[in-house]
């Protein structure tokens, strides 16, 4: 990579830009990098004690003035950060150049390493007067932070990528292993077509969905809450701490270690551009997520497990579903609008790669998503050719995880041929589900394992061969769920095939397809379940758990709910519908489908 030589950019410089677009955008300004603000000396009593205190705070102030100006070492030729959006075309010279990156250096116990610069976390955290004027009250404020657990709360202003290094401390351990079944983080681990990922996902966290956690959007139909575009509009200048407190809770370093317990050794962690940036008059807290992404990416190399970034909302939103941020129009690459969020969307992604282009996520960053689910209404060509700038643009900012595209509802076949030439760096995720689909939904229980067993098996086989279909493919989303049952699923306010209550549908898809289709059973405490119902879901389950080994493996949709539990990985493992270990299974499709008993087709 060619680079040119200036001085790293410090958030010290950062200044909020007024006005309706200030929202997200960082704006640099013209002084000097490093520099902190010193609160005043107390009163002196006596002229002596006067003289020592001076003394001790000139020294004090010229080791931390040259401390911060060399807060990270840059390697040889480093570009200037920015995070102002660039006005040039995507890909043009000069856009997107690389960041300074820190220079990690290895410990002596030959575990830990070390990036250099970092503040080192001690028992005291930064107080309010050493945070530089410009930071005060932003996310960048450690003494605003609602949440300091496993957070360095010593302040610093260094970027990479125009994002912020603050909360992260200075070594980190690579030595571990999720499993006895994998390698360490840093051992290579081989071949993903030999040994498939085991994953989940950790869904409805950063980038919020109404059905994963309905507590949030528990709004009268007045009040138009139907996504987390309206719902921080609704809440205003609340969203900032409504949202802390989620990111804060409903995701904790002990699920983490429970993914490792599970047999899992992946995580695919959903986030969206306003972790990065906010657009226009975007409501979203920009920034206010981002280092909660970071925590949970040191939590999950705590327990050896390998992370896939999936950048789940694009602006303008890729696909119009709820789940991009805002629900309705697709405003992406398609739209109006489209040129300028394709470019911003290549924004985000400069500034990201940048970033995880670090030392400290080479071994732990696998995969890199681009874009979840762009709208199926999206021409196939026009997907090619942003995929191809993405790529090219995060891999020439040095990030060596294989990056992965989706097959955006369009089938595995249609890629066929397509995006050549990236070898095992670049990779395809397909959503596997059968209950968007009616004509699969109304299945029974038997069938519907058959079906899968056939159909899915011969398209994941035919899209891992290279001479007939893409080449590396994942199954990047998948469940246990057998209806479309479950509360806010199909978006708010909604109904379900099962019952035909959807979209303007009058005839249920359950398989008997009459009025005794109910959705009683599948939206039970798990508790509640019979032993049948329990052989159906955890036979369900390792029937696509074989299947998807077929590929280079799958990610579960997701690790938890409040209240769906057959879209919980920890409600399977809690209630016994799912191996308690991802590797050891009693069945796989060669075996003939055990009987489910009297379990009823309708619920």
């Amino acid at each position: 990579m060619a680079h040119s030589t200036n001085s790293n950019t410090s958030a010290d410089d950062i200044v909020a830009k007024p006005g309706p677009t200030a929202d997200g955008e960082w704006i640099v300004g013209d002084r000097n990098v490093g520099k902190t603000e010193r609160g005043k000396g107390k009163r002196l009593r006596w002229i002596l004690v006067g003289i020592v205190l001076a003394l001790v705070a000139v020294i004090g102030i010229v080791i931390g003035v040259l401390f911060a100006k060399n807060v990270i070492k840059t390697n040889s030729g480093s570009a200037k950060d920015t995070s102002t959006v660039a006005t040039a075309s995507p890909g043009a010279s000069g856009v997107g150049t690389d960041s300074s990156q820190p220079t990690a250096t290895r410990g002596t116990g030959g575990a830990q390493t070390t990036a250099p610069g970092l503040p080192q976390s001690t028992a005291s955290c930064s107080t309010p007067d050493d945070i530089p004027t410009s930071a005060r009250g932003t996310a960048m404020d450690v003494t605003s932070w609602l949440d300091l657990t496993d957070f360095n709360c010593t302040f610093t202003s260094e970027l990479v990528g125009g994002l912020p290094l603050v909360g992260l401390d200075t070594a980190w351990d690579d030595s571990k292993r999720a499993n006895p079944n994998v390698p360490a983080l840093d051992q290579p681990w081989g071949s993903y077509a030999q040994r498939p990922i085991r994953g989940v996902n950790i869904g409805g966290w950063l980038s919020l969905e109404p059905f994963i956690t309905p507590s949030l959007f528990e709004y009268p139909s007045s009040a138009g809450v139907a996504d987390e575009y309206t719902l921080c509009k609704h809440l205003g200048k609340d969203a900032t701490e409504v949202l802390e407190k989620h990111y804060s809770t409903f995701v904790t370093e002990k699920d983490f270690k429970a993914i490792a317990d599970a047999g899992l050794d992946h995580i695919r962690i959903p986030f969206s551009y306003w972790a990065v940036r906010t657009y226009d008059s975007d409501p979203y807290p920009a920034g206010l997520s981002w280092r909660y992404l970071l925590r949970g990416i040191e939590w999950a190399r705590k327990y050896g497990l390998r992370i896939k970034l999936d950048l789940h909302g694009l602006p303008g939103s890729q696909n119009g579903w709820n789940h991009s941020g805002r629900q309705g129009d697709v405003g992406w690459l398609k739209s109006s609008n489209g040129d300028v969020n394709l470019k911003r969307s290549l924004d985000i992604h400069d500034q990201l790669s940048k970033f995880f282009a670090q030392d400290r996520y080479k071994n732990v960053v696998a995969f890199y998503g681009l874009a979840n689910e762009p709208a199926l209404t999206i021409p196939l060509d026009d997907l090619v050719t942003w995929t191809n700038e993405a790529y090219d643009l995060v891999r020439k900012n040095g990030v060596g995880a294989t990056q992965v595209f989706s097959e955006s509802m369009k089938s595995l076949e249609a890629w066929k041929g397509k995006l050549d030439g990236h070898g095992d760096s670049l990779a395809i995720d397909v959503h596997q589900y059968t209950i968007f689909d009616v004509n699969v939904l109304k299945f029974n229980h038997a069938d519907k394992i058959a079906f899968v067993c056939k159909t899915w098996t011969a398209q994941i086989k035919g899209s891992v061969d290279k001479t007939a279909g893409f080449g590396p493919t994942m199954v990047g989303e998948w469940s246990q769920a057998d209806t479309d049952c479950t509360k806010h699923l199909n978006g708010m306010g909604t109904g379900a095939r099962w019952l035909g209550t959807f979209a303007g549908k009058t005839t249920p898809a359950c398989p008997t397809e009459d009025s005794q289709c109910s959705c009683e059973l599948a939206n039970a405490d798990p508790s509640t379940y019979t032993a049948n119902y329990k052989t159906f879901l955890l036979t369900w389950a390792e029937a696509q758990m074989d299947i998807f080994e077929k590929s280079w493996g799958w990610f579960y949709w997701t690790w938890k709910t409040e209240s769906a539990p057959l879209w919980s990985y920890q409600a399977g493992l809690q209630g016994n519908f799912l191996p308690s270990l991802a590797y050891k299974r009693s069945w796989d499709c060669s075996k003939p489908i055990p009987s489910f008993g009297d379990l009823p087709e309708y619920y």
